[in-house]
């Protein structure tokens, strides 16, 4: 079995450099590292993992805590963490965040099983982030307000696009446009709502809040959310759904009482997944970056391990995009 004394010598390398083109220190020249990865592969050098991990205290994980496993949003910024740490040769593992100190998720990080990690899920409490972050456990946080040394903020404009999206109904001739939340202690559902009331402000336009209804983000809680709107009467001109799934919903439970999209009222939806496009009418929507919000967090987080510093939140631009669903039909 081949040595890393093998693959230095056939490099025409020092051991120390060897084991550092191996490891991706940045210190090490391309070239460099070119002729080891070629030297090793040629070798058939196998390192020894474990007794890796131990000198170098690197597991070549970081950890990815999300809200939700599935989903269209969760899994088009999986792809972007993955593909990101891919190129950086780390692996990513995904998994639901939990405030309990004893569950195997949160030891992840209070225990520096892994190398680094991404949050995006509004239930794991600050303090777990807080009392984990740290020099050597880089912690980025999505959508998220925590402010800590050694974490670091990249997010979408959610208030600009609600904003944007609140207006564009207005613009279309709604005079009552209605708000679906998703749940209510979220920060994303929060920055959204805002973006929603400081349009109608904006405008002139009273917040009628019988008009605000609750959701989670499903599918389910917009057919809900559709079937209090009819039950209570005077429907709203225009429905501003605070994500894509709950605006889906909102069409089916619509149709179920005979309330057309968008000759009756207007929808617009957030997020802009791929379903939208496909579904009847087809959905107008905010478009957030979710691939590109998973590999700029990603991205983050290894400079962070780099040994780059940047405590300046990272804001994506969000887009509108407009289809059927609040083309007023004449």
């Amino acid at each position: 079995m081949a040595t890393l004394k093998d693959v230095a010598r056939l490099a025409g390398v020092s051991i120390a450099t060897a084991s550092g083109a191996l490891n991706r220190q940045p210190r090490v020249k391309e070239t460099t590292r070119s002729k080891v990865l070629d030297a090793a592969a040629l070798l058939k050098y196998r390192p020894n993992g474990i007794a890796r991990d131990l000198k170098t205290q690197r597991t070549d994980t970081i950890a990815v805590f999300l809200h939700d496993l599935g989903g269209p949003f969760y899994s088009e910024l999986m792809r972007g963490i993955q593909d990101m740490a891919e190129k950086y040769g780390y692996a990513a593992i995904a998994g639901r965040g939990t405030g309990d100190n004893n569950r195997t998720w949160t030891r992840l990080l209070l225990e520096g099983r892994v190398d680094g990690a991404i949050v995006m899920d509004p239930e794991m409490p600050d303090q777990i982030i807080r009392g984990s972050a740290g020099d050597s456990l880089p912690i980025v946080v999505l959508d998220r307000q925590l402010t800590t040394p050694h974490s670091f903020i990249v997010g979408t404009d959610n208030v600009g696009g609600a904003c944007q999206a609140t207006n564009h109904l207005l613009d279309a001739g709604a005079s009552t446009v209605a708000f679906v939340s998703g749940p209510a202690q979220t920060y994303d559902s929060i920055m959204r709502y805002r973006g929603y009331e400081k349009a109608l402000l904006d405008r002139g336009v009273p917040l009628d809040r019988r008009f605000i209804f609750q959701g989670n983000f499903t599918e389910q809680s917009g057919v809900l959310a559709a079937q209090a709107m009819v039950l209570q009467g005077g429907l709203p001109d225009a429905v501003f759904a605070a994500n894509d799934e709950m605006a889906i919903g909102i069409l089916s439970g619509f149709r179920a009482h005979g309330v057309e999209v968008p000759r009756d009222c207007l929808l617009v939806g957030f997020d802009d997944i791929r379903l939208a496009q496909y579904v009847t009418p087809s959905l107008t929507t905010v478009r957030q970056p979710m691939y590109e919000l998973g590999t700029v967090a990603t991205e983050v987080l290894f400079k962070s391990l780099q040994g780059e510093r940047s405590g300046e939140p990272i804001i994506l631009k969000t887009e509108l995009v407009v289809r059927d669903s609040s083309r007023r039909v004449r």
